[in-house]
């Protein structure tokens, strides 16, 4: 059957590689939301105070368990937030006990909570060394924080002026690109035959800059990196839909509550976790490569981090529009759910 006619499709059960669950209240109230569809996820450090440590990241860990529902079927990957005074010993230690899967890299200033991140990257070679001995991989945000550099050419602008000059200091450092946003990163990951790969979000595959600006500015697509021209949006389908095994997915699910949200400085991130599957299955079927979404969502992630795919699966079916709700209610506050603007007929089948 050719994928354009496609209603229904069993898949192995998708992880994320790239996730925020906050902490606290949050914590509580987002997690169940991607234990629903996910089997794994790759859970971001940059909590107040970040998680640093391999003493950090275990606590962390029992508070994520601790709040998973009863019965849910989930695993937390931790990774521990790269600083220029981070022990590499205490990373191999990490590594070698399966506290830690990955080294998170924030530029500092890059982000939210990216205060504490690196400004001279020869501060931390010795870890870099420490985790290509280890094949441990490092997970960067890859965008450079000079003012006088264009908040849509950052980017662009961290491939040239870290990345490759990184890479050529410690070539056998397996690196992943998170939520790329750009034709540059898609075609220089394209260009490097191993120790590269990239993640893309739900929602840089959906939506460009004019959504955000256009008609007034609409703060629930505010992210970082933010979204960017519409040639750069369909390079990142055109990638994903591939099948190529160096592009696999990574939600940067990000809740804020709305007032964070809608602040005279508004915080950047975007809350896909209950609605990424659906929205990928649309953009998928729209291409006519529905049958590639297993590999992007699924398969091309576990093989990069070197673990095994899932066994469980979920399958999606395509009918009436499915509805979801527009906000989580969470003890600090509510939290909008990430709208795409259009509908969503396929469903992961509960």
């Amino acid at each position: 059957m050719p994928d354009r006619q496609l209603t229904s499709l069993t898949i192995r059960r998708p992880d994320d590689w790239h996730l925020h669950l906050r902490d606290g209240a949050m914590l509580q109230a987002v997690l169940p939301e991607t234990a629903r569809h996910f089997a794994r996820a790759i859970i971001m450090p940059n909590l107040v105070p970040p998680v640093v440590t391999s003493a950090q990241a275990v606590t962390y860990r029992a508070r994520i368990m601790d709040a998973l529902p009863q019965g849910a079927d989930f695993t937390p990957l931790m990774t521990l937030y790269l600083t220029e005074t981070t022990d590499p010993e205490d990373v191999r230690a990490a590594h070698a006990a399966g506290i830690a899967t990955a080294v998170k890299l924030y530029p500092a200033g890059a982000t939210t909570n990216s205060a504490s991140g690196v400004t001279d990257f020869e501060k931390v070679r010795g870890v870099l060394e420490v985790m290509a001995e280890i094949g441990m991989p490092l997970c960067v945000h890859g965008e450079v924080t000079d003012h006088d550099i264009d908040i849509f050419d950052r980017e662009a602008m961290f491939i040239d002026r870290v990345l490759k000059p990184l890479r050529k200091k410690v070539p056998d450092l397996k690196i992943v690109m998170e939520h790329v946003t750009t034709q540059d990163a898609v075609d220089y990951v394209r260009d490097s035959n191993k120790n590269l790969a990239a993640t893309i979000t739900t929602h840089h595959l959906i939506i460009n800059r004019n959504h955000i600006l256009a008609g007034g500015i609409k703060p629930h697509f505010y992210c970082l990196p933010v979204a960017k021209r519409e040639a750069h949006r369909v390079a990142l389908v055109q990638a994903a839909i591939s099948g190529d095994k160096r592009f696999f997915l990574g939600t940067d699910s990000a809740p804020h509550t709305d007032p964070a949200k809608l602040q005279a400085c508004g915080c950047a991130g975007i809350f896909t976790a209950p609605t990424t599957m659906s929205c990928l299955a649309e953009v998928f079927d729209a291409a006519g490569r529905m049958r590639k979404i297993e590999s992007f969502a699924s398969l091309n992630g576990p093989e990069f981090y070197k673990l095994p795919a899932n066994t469980s699966t979920i399958t999606l079916t395509k009918g009436e529009p499915v509805q979801y709700p527009s906000h989580i209610q969470t003890a600090d506050g509510p939290v909008t759910v990430f709208d795409p603007g259009f509908d969503l007929h396929w469903r992961v089948e509960e």
